[in-house]
């Protein structure tokens, strides 16, 4: 029969018994190339925890040996994790990637590391999110940008952050602890500790205050004061995140003449939301 009209031609109860077999053998696919810390694959990462998987298909995987995976963390579908710019590279004695414990890594989420990220526990993602420690060098004008030597600068992800759909971490960001990164943003810099950042480049829209709670910030210097002696949690490397106003140090990309962005409803992306499940 011409194109697919041998499937309408079956009865219906042929076409439902064939779509379950189907749908049974693609579980059955995903159950055998699913990575997990007792499958040879999951052995060749430098660590890989517990109770952690990388669902099947995946995506670009290599480097494995300069990876850690923390316990009970799930990364989902099409997530390229790498370290390095190839497969098969000597990149020395130490880890350049490692992935907390109890993380959800949305789909289609790229992790590409030369020097070192570090995402920190019970960090969850939006599908197709973006990080990345090295960025492409432009100093010769005249060369050709792609054949310019790259810059690496070290990242790392706060442990309990939320990163909505489609951010994009840029090298040399440090974020804070339990931080909301808006869905499209773009960040770059240092992030304080429990706000929540959206745009292009990313800006503080809400911080959370001891005593007053979460609090829209404006470019007044009472609101600056306030986050400031609000202080950084126990614990946090972040001395140099106070803010300068509401933009993030170096938060704006050289010559970049891109446009102020921010979310018309900062109540949309206030606390860390709950996933959809199908975020693998």
């Amino acid at each position: 029969m011409a194109g697919g009209s041998w499937w309408g031609g079956l009865g219906r109860g042929r076409r439902a018994v064939g779509q379950r077999a189907a749908h049974w053998a693609w579980r059955a696919v995903q159950r055998a190339g699913a990575i997990t810390a007792d499958t040879p694959a999951g052995a060749r990462f430098a660590a890989f925890g517990p109770g952690s998987v990388l669902v099947f298909p995946s995506g670009a995987i290599f480097g494995e040996p300069w990876i850690e995976v923390g316990t009970d963390t799930v990364v989902g579908q099409h997530v390229s994790v790498s370290a390095g710019t190839v497969p098969g590279q000597d990149l020395g004695p130490v880890p350049l990637l490692r992935i907390g414990d109890r993380c959800v890594i949305g789909r289609g989420t790229h992790i590409v590391a030369h020097e070192s990220i570090v995402i920190g526990d019970d960090v969850f993602t939006g599908p197709y999110v973006y990080i990345t420690d090295q960025n492409h060098s432009y100093a010769d004008p005249d060369a050709p940008i792609g054949r310019q030597w790259p810059s690496n600068a070290p990242v790392s992800v706060g442990a309990g952050s939320w990163l909505g759909a489609g951010a994009i971490i840029l090298p040399g960001t440090v974020i804070g602890r339990n931080v909301v990164v808006g869905a499209g943003s773009v960040v770059r810099g240092h992030v304080p500790d429990r706000c929540v950042v959206a745009g292009v480049p990313a800006k503080v829209i809400r911080a959370y205050v001891a005593g007053d709670g979460w609090l829209p910030m404006r470019a007044d210097r009472r609101d600056r004061e306030r986050l400031a002696d609000a202080g950084p949690l126990p614990g946090t490397q972040l001395p140099d995140a106070q803010l300068s106003g509401t933009q993030l140090p170096d938060a704006q990309l050289p010559d970049a003449q891109l446009p102020d962005t921010q979310l018309p409803d900062t109540q949309r992306v206030e606390g860390v939301p709950e996933p959809p499940h199908p975020v693998f």
